[in-house]
């Protein structure tokens, strides 16, 4: 089987965008008082995708006169959507706008496909255009689109935080200023995943043991997802690449190549393995970036000292 050409992957996001074009986002918007606060308000947001395909969000707007600088947390790779990440301080949503959607068959975005974890990595990968991850990532569009429309972002300070999905996001539509990606699903998968047991990129070993017949296909699906074919087209001011331990899988040495390959700034941070340490770098990058100044009132208790 013919891997994709350049021409090739342009030409499938393209046809995908356009294709999300014909169906209007349509939110329905509600007050979800039990998660609001004195310093934030939450809304439930609906929004429409390709397919079409009714999604979930969580848009939290701090209290006050904006506009607030956003982050944006586009769809992870779990059943379960949160309203900030596990482990963020509350007290985030005072400063920024954050907005976490939920993309297709994860939790509240469900119906009528709930998807399986272990098992969306694979979901449809043997034919591209069927590849679940093809509306996953024009559901993550879709949530910027909307995200940048709102009264209250900073449309200057649009921070997009996530997974590969982040840096994707970026690439395909405009609005990230900056964004902080950490590589888990969609570099050099092909080539790596043999090198590793580790979910999830054992579940592409899995697939490929359990139909060998199907692993050209896999390899050309994957060649369309590839970060590598996305990072020139982020035009975000500057990006935060967070790389694996030293010695991973994913580790900074091993992203060089997407390093090159974005146009902009780029810092790599190889984890610690800490989630404190990590966590707390990501957020005061983020801080710095938005210039919030005493980023050191909204982390968490325990990793203020």
């Amino acid at each position: 089987m013919i891997e994709p050409t350049p021409a090739d992957i342009r030409a499938y996001w393209q046809e995908t965008l356009a294709a999300l074009a014909q169906y209007p986002a349509r939110p329905e918007i509600e007050l979800l008082p039990l998660r609001s606060t004195a310093f934030a308000t939450l809304l439930g947001v609906r929004l429409t995708s390709l397919g079409p395909y009714r999604l979930f969000g969580y848009l939290s707007i701090p209290t006050g006169a904006g506009p607030f600088p956003a982050i944006y947390y586009p769809p992870k790779y779990q059943s379960v959507l949160e309203i900030i990440p596990q482990g963020t301080a509350n007290l985030q949503r005072s400063r920024y706008v954050t907005f976490a959607l939920a993309g297709r068959g994860q939790r509240h975005a469900d119906s009528p496909y709930a998807a399986m974890f272990p098992g969306l990595l694979t979901e449809g990968i043997d034919h591209a255009a069927a590849y679940v991850f093809r509306g996953i990532v024009a559901d993550s569009v879709r949530g910027l689109e909307y995200l940048v429309t709102r009264p209250e972002v900073d449309s200057a300070r649009v921070v997009v935080a996530g997974n590969d999905l982040a840096l994707i996001t970026a690439a395909l539509t405009p609005g990230a200023t900056r964004v902080v990606t950490t590589p888990t699903l969609f570099y050099k998968t092909a080539a790596l995943a043999p090198k590793t047991q580790a979910y999830p990129l054992e579940e592409i070993n899995d697939y490929v043991r359990t139909y060998p017949e199907r692993a050209a296909a896999v390899r050309r699906t994957l060649a369309y997802c590839d970060l590598l074919g996305f990072a020139p087209r982020v035009t975000a001011a500057t990006t935060l690449l967070m790389a694996g331990a030293p010695g991973s899988l994913l580790d900074g040495g091993a992203l060089q190549p997407l390093v090159a390959a974005l146009r902009g700034p780029v810092t790599v941070y190889e984890s610690q393995q800490s989630l404190y340490k990590d966590g707390l770098y990501a957020e005061r990058w983020m801080a710095a970036q938005c210039d919030i100044a005493d980023v050191q009132s909204i982390l968490p208790e325990h990793w203020r000292d």
